[in-house]
């Protein structure tokens, strides 16, 4: 008696990490359970030239073309969602969220929580601060001594904390908000993506003042799904398909992003 009441508890278990393993409960995959409901809910923060309002306050950019192209392939309508970035992995296993598709770096973190993928841009992390000081601050040592900023959770907190410029370091709520911390003086310089930093400061952008500097990371984008999701396999393909159709070629000249693309062919 014992022993069976052992076997079918072993299978019980067994059953349950099986499901537990799938996109739902019922055994269908993430990518059946996304494409039942009909929307796909993509984590984003307000971040340009990847996922920002227009002038009518709907999301546009690189990033949200991007996944609409896909969505329409797979049948299915995007929704658009602001997530806080530093839970983008808590809110993707609670199901708040189905993917992360907002210029995300694939750190190792991502990579061990998350489902990726192919990378599709080369992006760095890059010193933003007053264009007039640039040419004082040309090496990681001449800037130990600034106010930084960067976006809770980033490759750029990350950056900061790696080359020891945490000295006096504020965490924000998004790269924007990093942006506004030098622009007000509150910060000296904040560390962003390049695509952002390109897009929003410099002459003709509502930063002029400011500008960026020295790289201090090379790094690649990709979007992230719930970890073991077959959803990533088929986005991949879908991937594939538009590169080929040539739309992710005309989406980088639309955005300015052309020589930054890694899926190119």
């Amino acid at each position: 008696m014992k022993k069976t009441m052992l076997l079918l508890m072993l299978c019980l278990l067994g059953l349950s990490m099986l499901l537990c393993g799938c996109g739902s409960a019922d055994g269908e995959s993430d990518l059946a359970y996304i494409q039942d409901k009909g929307v796909m809910i993509i984590g984003i923060t307000d971040y340009e030239p990847m996922n920002y309002r227009d002038a009518d306050g709907e999301w546009t950019g690189f990033d949200t073309e991007f996944a609409q192209a896909v969505c329409e392939k797979l049948g299915i309508t995007p929704e658009f969602i602001e997530i806080s970035w530093d839970n983008k992995i808590l809110e993707l296993d609670a199901k708040s969220i189905d993917c992360v598709w907002n210029g995300m770096t694939m750190t190792d973190e991502v990579l061990n929580a998350m489902s990726c993928s192919q990378p599709y841009i080369n992006n760095a992390q890059v010193v933003v601060m007053n264009g007039d000081l640039l040419a004082d601050y040309d090496t990681v040592e001449s800037l130990v001594d600034l106010r930084f900023a960067a976006e809770a959770g980033s490759s750029g907190e990350k950056a900061i904390l790696e080359n020891g410029l945490d000295g006096d370091y504020i965490a924000v709520g998004s790269q924007a908000d990093a942006l506004l911390e030098v622009a007000s003086g509150s910060s000296d310089a904040c560390v962003i993506d390049i695509t952002m930093a390109a897009a929003m400061t410099g002459e003709g952008t509502s930063y002029a003042d400011l500008a960026f500097g020295i790289p201090l990371t090379s790094e690649e984008y990709g979007i992230g799904f719930r970890k073991g999701s077959d959803t990533a396999a088929a986005v991949d393909a879908i991937i594939d398909e538009l590169v080929q159709e040539g739309f992710i070629q005309e989406l980088g000249e639309k955005y300015e992003l052309s020589g930054a693309l890694v899926i190119n062919q």
